[in-house]
């Protein structure tokens, strides 16, 4: 695995998502302000916990469609996060071990946990890329020099746009990645939703001790990132009923995070 180095500092005074979202999920890399905040805001959304398993079953599903039914060999995953288990590459390289694939984040823990995890198949490649998503030509730059954007690629941005204002900017960002990539290419995409009270009180106490706000949409504004594109059925979704697996239709529940995947034409 190749990277960029970081020249972000480390700062644990402040919840960060990254690992915020690592504690729910029951791992080991986040500080004292992150469990802090995870407590309090599963005090007031018990949910939290549910929701942000849906969203990992979310990318393993997307990611296993998107490598055995649809041939995808290349994938681009911004806003990575911490490595756990069953990452993207994991799935990609289950299915096909020659995948190749680039994540994109911008924080220091998360690139050093990415250099000792984020390993590869013999056949495929992983590679970590330093990073910011607002500057996509930079960004996209540095994505060509491992993978082949003649050929389709799976682009994931999971979880991460909630992070910016639902405004046009924000679809005008997504809007330049898409962009880049050749036809045949997938967007797959989730964010969390404004369709409990419980999340909308939850939102407002992360605003108050994290340092990157969280920007709650509709599932209509969630489905306007898949403008122009094809939407997979059954199109943008709460992300437990996006193609769940057989042993689970009659046991799941809706969470506020909704996705989808679509196809470029």
């Amino acid at each position: 695995m190749t990277d960029t180095p970081s020249t972000a500092p480390l700062d644990t005074t402040v919840a960060h998502s990254a690992r915020v979202f690592n504690y729910w999920l029951g791992g080991k890399d986040h500080y004292p302000v992150d469990r802090e905040l995870g407590e309090q805001v599963a005090s007031s959304f018990p949910e939290i916990v549910e929701l942000t398993r849906a969203d990992r079953q979310f990318i393993i599903r997307t990611v296993t469609h998107l490598a055995r039914e649809e041939g995808v060999r290349q994938f681009l995953d911004i806003g990575t996060g911490l490595p756990t288990a069953d990452n993207t590459h994991e799935v990609a390289q289950r299915v096909a071990p020659d995948s190749r694939i680039v994540y994109v984040d911008n924080d220091p823990m998360v690139l050093s946990h990415a250099r000792a995890l984020l390993t590869s198949t013999p056949e495929g490649a992983t590679h970590y890329i330093d990073a910011d998503l607002l500057d996509p030509e930079a960004l996209l730059a540095e994505a060509r020099e491992h993978l082949n954007f003649s050929q389709p690629i799976g682009l994931n941005i999971m979880g991460t746009l909630g992070h910016f204002p639902a405004d046009e900017r924000t679809y005008a960002l997504a809007r330049a990645y898409v962009d880049a990539l050749p036809s045949g290419s997938f967007l797959a995409l989730c964010d969390s939703t404004d369709t409990s009270q419980q999340i909308v009180d939850s939102a407002a106490v992360w605003n108050e001790n994290a340092a990157l706000p969280i920007h709650l949409r509709t599932p209509e504004e969630i489905g306007r990132f898949f403008d122009g594109l094809e939407l997979l059925e059954p199109g943008v979704v709460s992300v437990p009923f996006w193609r769940p697996n057989p042993a689970e239709v009659g046991r799941i529940s809706e969470v506020a995070h909704y996705g989808g995947v679509a196809r470029k034409p």
